[in-house]
């Protein structure tokens, strides 16, 4: 049976009595300095008291490496006050331009930082390379009060699937990172895969020692997912993005025989932005997912691609690109409401 008919009919046989939740959507408004598009946000996270947003760090473009700190509480005061300043922390990485030169080494080429998973002081970071390049990789580091601080003996590549026909997918690279069983979990941006899709389980000893990656199957989801946050022990909420572009931008786009799919992201036969919630779960070694909640059609344009799970609601950033220019770093809280 074709893998996109059997996701129909899994979403059709959903219990019809299942509610999905509506969201209040809030802007945070940013100091200038977080605000500035370029900084090119891909990720954020949560860990003791702070909310973390990771730069793209995009070295080719001279952009500094950095992480940015904003307590929880400074952030839920500007919640109840607009007017109220957020202040934060810059926390430079070091050790990313020894990285990046030992991936050239090895034939690679790094393109920026996409997804961040914490625990404790430890920090993960994964790494997109160009569309060419068959690997990406994993970092891990220490995450100081002052600075991110990687290891820089340790590389690991994680390697792309392919195309039917043997070549490379645009855009194929990780772009999000979560924990499972005190192991990290790294999802691909696509995932419409010829053969069967898969998430990386990277087993180790509370985080440590990683050993040879586990593949996780994951039921056939359209779009891109750009993040993702853990809800529960093996239960996620994820970014589905729909980019309308063309080009190489086009591999996202659901065949024609997915007519589900097609409904989502075209209006009378063009293409329209489109961007949603999605839960996924983890049971018998096999990742699921279903649809949550739709994105209203003023921030469907915005290319969302952090995410951390927050109270009863969830925080997510984009990366720079908006509907209309100029381009801006847009926070938002969305807070449960049902």
């Amino acid at each position: 049976m074709n893998k996109y008919l059997v996701a129909l009919l899994w979403v059709i046989s959903l219990p019809a009595q299942a509610q999905h939740p509506q969201f209040t959507i809030h802007k945070l408004r940013l100091p200038s300095e977080l605000a500035y598009y370029d900084n090119q946000f891909s990720g954020l996270a949560t860990s003791a008291d702070h909310l973390y947003l990771v730069s793209e760090s995009r070295l080719q473009d001279q952009a500094e490496a950095k992480l940015y700190a904003v307590r929880l509480a400074d952030l839920d005061r500007q919640l109840a006050d607009t007017m109220y300043a957020l202040p934060y922390r810059k926390l430079p990485i070091t050790g990313l331009p020894a990285l990046r030169a030992r991936m050239a080494a090895a034939g690679q080429h790094y393109e920026g930082l996409e997804a961040m998973l914490l625990v404790q002081d430890a920090v993960y970071l994964s790494v997109e390379t160009d569309t060419p390049s068959p690997t990406c990789y994993l970092l891990k580091g220490q995450l100081r009060p002052d600075a991110v601080v990687l290891d820089t003996t340790f590389l690991l590549p994680l390697a792309k699937p392919l195309a039917a026909d043997g070549s490379h997918i645009y855009n194929a690279g990780f772009e999000a990172l979560t924990e499972v069983n005190k192991h990290p979990l790294a999802l691909f941006e696509y995932n419409s895969f010829p053969d069967q899709n898969y998430a990386y389980e990277l087993a180790g000893g509370r985080l440590q020692n990683i050993k040879p990656p586990t593949k996780l199957p994951l039921a056939p989801l359209p779009f891109r997912l750009t993040d993702i946050t853990r809800t529960g022990a093996n239960h996620f909420t994820a970014l589905n993005f729909f980019f309308k572009g063309e080009g190489g931008d086009a591999i996202y786009r659901p065949p024609a025989t997915d007519q589900l799919n097609n409904q989502l992201v075209q209006h009378q036969s063009n293409y329209q932005n489109y961007a949603r919630l999605i839960s996924i779960e983890l049971q018998d070694k096999q990742l699921t997912w279903q649809p949550l909640w739709e994105f209203p059609e003023p921030y469907r344009g915005y290319n969302w691609e952090g995410i951390a799970a927050y109270k009863s609601g969830y925080f997510i950033i984009n990366d720079k690109y908006t509907p209309a220019r100029p381009y801006q770093t847009t926070l938002l809280y969305l807070q449960r409401t049902n």
